[in-house]
């Protein structure tokens, strides 16, 4: 039954009590005018009783009814929201809140109950009391409209609870599909990265020999360079320049005995140093020294000293070699470290000087170079012969002569003229005779040396002498 509708029969039995009560003072002599009415209120009272009961007995129905729906609803909101278990232990706490409240009205209510039958037994009530009742029942009212308030708020709590679920599951299968579109793409990636790292070592193995044939090429290109260099001819004015760029001074002074006092002879010649590919050498012939050209009678010597000029670099050497190959030729060996002091260029011997048909000749006492042609004389292994009737004219006529250096094409030295028609080709530095060369050193059997050279000379043959 509705609350309101209740609230008005309440207040209809109220002013029926109120109307049906005399409260005026009674009066002796009327007594038995008022027994007649209070028969009456009584005969009327057990009716209004029943009615009353009756409408206590619909309403409390219709209160359980809406506790075990209420009941329902909060059991249906408990096992839906089962996965948001803190959230539903928060509203059960409260269901089990409302609950005790329902039960606590339905106690008032019983107490109500039994508070109007006493009422209504003693069928007196008094105005305050029936106040207290409605204004009890006006908070018991109020008290459900606010449970069931209360229970609108926990449904829509419920409501946004599973809405955030299904987000939540939403979300979660979105991820699952991410997951599995992810682990495609991380195979297709690991695919793809195996594709390329062969692909890679394919690169660098085509690199590797692109590297291999570069180094080939690069060392075959060195080779031609150095084989285009050595064959390629050098101009003669080159040769020269480089000659005087690089010549040094060799000076030579000898002591022998005289008729009253020992007699000085002192001799400078410009030449150039050569090399063994071991040693360095200071080359030139024996007429450019101031050894007596007569080996027949040759004197003995007493002193012979030497020294080596470039530049400003002025030292002493120590020893001078006749060489094997022909005795008119001579060397003074160089230290690595007096090399390293004079600074001048160091001539390597020719490898082949039969790659060109022409030589440049260089003369250093007058200055005068050019170049002719040589020829192999099978005869005389280890000498040129010098075709002195043909000569380039550059800077005038040269004709080949003894102490001419002679270069090859390429810039490097052939060997030295032995006389007008033969160079001795230089490679081996092997000698034949030595002597110990210094200002304090005195010379012992120089006689029997230039003897031995003159004898070695002469078995060379007419035509290398």
């Amino acid at each position: 039954m509705n609350k309101t509708l209740l609230l008005i029969i309440c207040d209809f039995l109220l002013l029926n009590l109120l109307a049906l009560t005399r409260w005026e003072k009674a009066e002796p002599q009327r007594a038995l005018d008022t027994a007649a009415p209070a028969a009456t209120s009584a005969a009327a009272s057990p009716a209004v009783n029943a009615d009353m009961v009756e409408l206590m007995r619909v309403s409390l129905e219709d209160e359980q009814s809406a506790r075990d729906r209420l009941a329902a609803q909060l059991g249906s909101t408990q096992g839906t929201l089962v996965e948001r278990e803190k959230a539903l232990a928060q509203a059960e706490q409260q269901r089990t809140q409302l609950q005790g409240a329902l039960a606590t009205t339905t106690a008032n209510v019983k107490e109500l109950e039994r508070k109007y039958s006493d009422a209504t037994n003693e069928a007196f009530l008094t105005k305050e009391q029936l106040a207290k009742m409605q204004r009890e029942l006006e908070e018991r009212r109020l008290e459900a409209e606010r449970q069931k308030a209360e229970l609108a708020r926990m449904e829509r709590q419920n409501a946004e609870a599973r809405q955030r679920i299904e987000n939540l599951n939403v979300a979660v299968r979105v991820a699952e599909q991410e997951k599995q579109l992810l682990g495609q793409n991380l195979e297709q990636a690991r695919a793809q990265v195996e594709v390329e790292r062969a692909e890679r070592a394919k690169v660098q193995e085509q690199t590797t020999v692109l590297a291999q044939g570069v180094g080939q090429l690069a060392e075959r290109s060195t080779e031609l360079t150095k084989e285009i260099r050595d064959n390629r001819p050098v101009n003669p004015n080159t040769i020269f320049g480089e000659f005087l760029a690089n010549r040094v001074q060799l000076q030579v002074t000898i002591q022998k005995p005289g008729l009253f006092s020992p007699s000085f002879r002192e001799r400078d010649s410009q030449t150039v140093l050569v090399s063994d590919g071991a040693r360095a050498y200071a080359l030139m012939h024996i007429s450019d020294t101031p050894f007596a050209w007569n080996w027949e009678n040759p004197p003995n010597y007493q002193k012979i000293a030497g020294r080596l000029t470039f530049g400003a670099t002025n030292a002493p050497v120590a020893e001078l070699l006749f060489l094997d190959l022909d005795p008119r030729v001579i060397v003074v060996p160089v230290s690595e470290d007096l090399a390293a002091r004079l600074g001048a260029k160091i001539y390597r011997v020719a490898a082949d000087p039969f790659k060109f048909p022409d030589v440049v000749l260089v003369r250093a006492e007058d200055g005068r170079y050019g170049e002719t042609q040589v020829r192999i004389d099978a005869a005389h292994r280890g000498y040129l012969r010098v075709d002195n009737r043909i000569s380039t004219r550059l800077f005038g006529e040269i004709a080949p002569k003894r102490g001419d250096l002679v270069f090859a094409k390429t810039g490097e030295i052939i060997g030295i003229m032995v006389n007008s028609d033969y160079c001795a080709v230089l490679g081996n530095f092997s000698a034949a005779a030595s002597f110990q060369l210094g200002e304090n050193i005195a010379q012992t059997g120089t006689e029997a040396v230039f003897r031995s050279l003159s004898a070695r000379l002469t078995r060379l043959g007419p035509k290398l002498q």
